[in-house]
């Protein structure tokens, strides 16, 4: 039976990861000819529905398609409605050229996703490529539709989830890290710079932490112990940071 499209409703995904010293986000490079010329600009992932599938199906379809992961954290965060967020020429054009539909107003749908960036993407697409970009440095790219918006959105979001939900940082680091990549990871995505000595201290008192009896391999500095997540640790009580600065950052922030 073939799929027939809502023209109306569509999801896009913000993919998040993390490569030992930046957070990034995912985005398709888009390749349009306009006029006889090639025009490229980038885009998230992200798809029209299919009528017979509800919206987190359709996150989930368009995740996979992108990752191969059927399985990765996903999470709905807000909706973007403004008419005028289809008004481009060229986003237009990019539309009915993939769906081959008439294209009017649409309501997206923006869900936020988790990976390891040392996954392999197996997207392929003609008129398409997925590459890794630093969220500090969307706001230079041209990007379509709103997705400058959708992306600074789902930021605020992953601090927020972040700091009610610990585990999700263990989503974006190998299973086994050190004390220096957990850091990082979380003075990247609240933008600040943590005093080593207390985020270690801080960090080793809290339940969700196993400090392993092992080490780094093959480096060329002094070799760091490994820790983990402990998979009980979301039932597990937390100890947020008392720095109200830090409560506040998801709020505060905003891509540079």
């Amino acid at each position: 039976m073939e799929n027939i499209y809502n023209p109306h409703v569509s999801v896009d995904c913000v993919v998040f990861g993390f490569d030992g010293e930046h957070l990034k986000v995912l985005l398709l490079e888009r390749h349009i000819t306009e006029s006889d010329q090639l025009y490229n600009d980038k885009k998230l992932p992200g798809s029209i529905i299919y009528e017979n599938e509800d919206i987190d199906s359709a996150a989930a379809r368009v995740l996979f398609e992108l990752t191969g992961l059927k399985n990765a954290y996903l999470s709905q965060f807000h909706s973007f409605g403004n008419p005028d967020r289809i008004k481009n020429p060229r986003d237009i054009l990019w539309l009915e050229k993939t769906t081959k539909l008439k294209i009017g107003r649409i309501v997206t749908i923006g869900y936020m996703a988790l990976m390891r960036i040392s996954r392999k993407l197996p997207y392929s697409s003609e008129d398409a490529s997925a590459n890794w970009y630093n969220v500090n440095e969307i706001s230079r790219l041209h990007l379509a539709f709103d997705h400058l918006l959708i992306i600074q959105t789902a930021l605020e979001h992953i601090r927020h989830q972040f700091y009610v939900e610990p585990h999700l940082f263990f989503e974006l680091l190998p299973r086994k890290f050190t004390m220096l990549q957990l850091r990082r990871l979380y003075d990247t995505v609240y933008n600040v710079k943590s005093d080593v000595r207390n985020f270690q201290k801080r960090m080793k008192q809290q339940s969700f932490l196993e400090e392993l009896d092992e080490f780094e391999q093959n480096v060329a500095h002094r070799a760091a112990r490994l820790y983990k997540f402990k998979n009980q640790a979301q039932r597990n009580g937390y100890n947020r940071p008392t720095n109200a600065n830090t409560n506040n950052h998801y709020k505060q922030e905003q891509l540079s």
